[in-house]
């Protein structure tokens, strides 16, 4: 019995002999297909801010995170035709505000093409190492402009931390096409 059990164990293992041994290539998928299986990995929310000319810019940002522990570095994925990314070039330094669950409303706001003036009215903000801070926010980090790295359709932004602030509380996540408040409770 336990060589019969073994002799058929051991035929799973056998190489197949009717596959090829160079398969042709996959065929690389398409935008909508990368985008739908990329919109199955939950993402924090931020809004990823300069200044220019003295006046503040912003974009919501689902691709930024931690870089490096030593030194502290962040990094921040913008469109290369956005506003706030030649704020960044220009300014050398970008902020990262996380977005808190209930805060939606910013993302949607940050997330458009609309002139500076239009998306900060009304928007509470202070300045913090020369960049924007937005109040309300579960942290807040401001970076010098290290690098810049060429990305497809963004640019990389990486920086060393020169200022943070947490404040806590539940993030606001992008998931599946949809914002969701992550209520993780107490910790």
């Amino acid at each position: 019995m336990g060589f019969e059990v073994a002799r058929r164990a051991a035929s799973y293992f056998r190489p197949l002999q009717d596959e090829p041994t160079n398969p042709p290539p996959a065929t690389p998928p398409g935008p909508a297909d990368f985008r739908a299986a990329m919109s199955l990995l939950p993402t924090g929310v931020c809004v990823v801010t300069s200044m220019v000319g003295g006046e503040p810019a912003g974009a919501t940002a689902g691709a930024v995170s931690s870089l490096s522990l030593d030194p502290v570095m962040m990094l921040a994925c913008l469109d290369r035709g956005s506003r706030t990314l030649e704020a960044v070039r220009g300014s050398r330094a970008f902020g990262v505000n996380v977005l808190a669950a209930d805060r939606e409303d910013l993302a949607h706001r940050f997330s458009t093409k609309e002139h500076p003036t239009v998306k900060w009215d009304g928007v509470e903000w202070c300045e913090r190492s020369g960049v924007p801070w937005i109040e309300g926010t579960v942290a807040r980090l401001a970076c010098e402009l290290h690098e810049l790295h060429e990305g497809g359709d963004h640019v990389i932004a990486t920086g060393p931390v020169r200022a943070l602030e947490v404040a806590g509380g539940d993030p606001l996540v992008f998931w599946g096409g949809r914002y969701h408040p992550a209520h993780f409770g107490a910790r």
